[in-house]
Formats: structure tokens, sequence, C-alpha cells
């Protein structure tokens, strides 16, 4: 199957998500108390939080699948909170599948509500009562990135299991493995970057790889074409050009990077914030937290609203004076 093929059957988010909970990385003590879980086959109420693409809603299909055997899917309401985030859900569907019993080793089911912390304070409420009720014959498995939009009688009914960031070795290993079974080739330092880019999110981190590899070999450049961002060594010289006083040629890369990237403001901002923190920029350390400073209020004033291309020349005038006083541009 070519790249191109495997890009259109299927992400390979979903096709190499784990499927049991020994597959699981970087989750150590997590895996270790949801596998007593499948010893004793019992378990609480649990709630799953932390960030994006860190694996909750992956293990909570894995310890179903652990639990139920192959056959898991009949004992598992899988929910999107939300999309079906409204207290009518939570009176019908939920509530119908919650009071039937199960026949089996397993003497209940399972409802797994992903994006919980976006259910709505009514459901929310409604939720809590059907936890009391029905706890005898169905356990809920809530995933939320915030908890803290989790009311707290729904909180104190949880066992509460707070996902990580994965490490650098975990997602570069795991797509080296991916790359390999779709014969992809890649540049190492490509990889470097996609973790870079995804911060820990696994899924991220997939989906990037995969967009970079229907363009051919994954390379840096194309990395950094598929999220839409400028590469962060043109971004480091336009801020260097600004600071040694080249106001106007800092200008022209500026212009440029958003003309052949398509990067807005808030995107160059950001980018130049990254930048601001890089080994690779050698400016004193007073220079760095008053450009810091001042790339917080340009972006604030790009969210209000104001110009890019005002506000971004601006920034970059501001460099340029901050580089006469401290570099004597």
């Amino acid at each position: 199957m070519s790249v191109s093929e495997a890009f259109a059957e299927i992400l390979w988010a979903e096709k190499y998500r784990p499927k049991s909970l020994k597959e699981i990385v970087n989750q150590e003590e997590i895996v270790r108390r949801l596998q007593r879980f499948v010893e004793e086959k019992n378990m609480p109420h649990l709630l799953f939080a932390g960030p994006p693409g860190t694996g909750k809603t992956t293990a909570a299909l894995a310890l179903a699948h652990d639990l139920y055997g192959e056959d898991w899917r009949r004992y598992v309401l899988e929910l999107n909170a939300s999309d079906e985030r409204g207290i009518d859900v939570i009176r019908t569907k939920v509530k119908e599948f919650a009071r039937s019993r199960v026949p089996g080793i397993i003497p209940f089911k399972i409802i797994l509500l992903d994006e919980a912390d976006n259910m709505t304070p009514d459901a929310q409420q409604a939720l809590r009562r059907l936890m009391e009720m029905y706890v005898e014959t169905t356990r809920f498995i809530l995933v939320a990135n915030y908890p803290s939009k989790i009311i707290e009688p729904i909180q104190s009914r949880c066992a509460v299991f707070r996902f990580i960031p994965l490490r650098r070795e975990d997602v570069i290993s795991r797509l080296k493995w991916i790359a390999n079974n779709e014969k992809v080739e890649y540049e190492e330092e490509a990889l470097d970057v996609i973790y870079e880019l995804s911060e820990g999110d696994m899924r991220r981190a997939i989906n990037i790889l995969q967009a970079a590899a229907a363009l051919g070999k994954v390379t840096i450049s194309t990395v950094y074409k598929v999220v839409g961002l400028a590469h962060p060594k043109e971004v480091r010289e336009m801020i260097q050009l600004a600071l040694r006083g080249k106001f106007i040629e800092s200008r022209e890369k500026l212009r440029k990077l958003m003309i052949e990237y398509g990067l807005s403001g808030v995107d160059v901002v950001k980018q130049i914030h990254r930048e601001i923190f890089s080994a690779d920029l050698k400016i004193p350390e007073e220079l760095r937290v008053l450009i810091a400073d001042y790339a917080g209020e340009i972006q604030y004033r790009l969210v209000e609203g104001a110009d890019d291309e005002i506000q971004l020349n601006a920034f970059l005038a501001r460099l340029a004076l901050l580089g006469k006083k401290f570099i004597g541009a």
C-alpha cells in the first residue's frame, strides 16, 4: 500500500492505537493501577485527566478490552460529551444503557464520556444522580482535559488518574515504528521537530508524521510546511536583522514569511516567542526579558483585533531600538 493510499484509508493515530493496557507507555503508575482492576474484575467510577494526546481515551478503551475480551464493544457505550453534552442525552441514551444488567463474569458495563469537561452544568447534575443509582450495573469513565470544569460531586465519586505528557524517547520511538511499518523515509532530525511541535501530544505527533509523509520523505522542511509554520531559522534571522538595526530588511523578511507560509500575526508572534528562548539566539538575558514582555503585549493587541502588519512592524521597530541600546547596532 502506498503512503497516499494509507493516508486515505485511515488515520494512523487510530490505526496504531494500543489495544491493551500492556501496550501503553510513559504512564506506568496509571497502567499498574488499572491492571489491578482487571485482575479483581471490579472498579470504581474513573476520571482520567490530563493534556490532549496523552492516552486517556486509549487507556479507557484498553481497560475495557482487557476486562471483557475481544467482544468488549458490546459492554461499552462511548459518547463524546462535546457533541452529546446536554441533559436530554443523559436522561435518555445514558440512562437506558445504565439501567440494564449484563450477564457474564464482569457484573457491570462501562459508559465512557469523552471530553466530559464540555458537559453542561445541568447534564453534570443529572449524571451525578445516575452514577449513584446504577453503580451496581454500570461504571462511568470520564475523560477530561480540564478536570476543574467537572463539578465537585462527580469528582468525589471517581478515582482520579492524572496523565502526563509523553517523554521524547517514547514519542520518537513510536514514530519510528510507525514510519517503518508504513515504509516511510524520514530524517532523524525531522522526528525531533515533530516532538517539539506536538509538545507531548502523541495523537498530534502521529498526524503530523502522516501529513508530512504524504509529501514524500519526512524532512524538517516538510514538517514545518504541513503544520503551517515558518522554519525557526528564518524567524531567527528576522529577529537578528531587527536587532542589528536593519529594520527594512527585517520587515521584508516578515512580509515574505507571512506570504510564503500563510501565517497570521498571532502565528508569527508565537514563533518569535519560541525563538526568544532558543539557545541559538545569542542575546543578553535582560534583552530576552524585554522582548518577551513586549511580545506578550503585541499578542494581546492582535487577539483584540489590531492590524497584523502594523503591530508586527511596531514590534520589529522596538527590536531595532533595543538592539541599538544593548548590542550597539
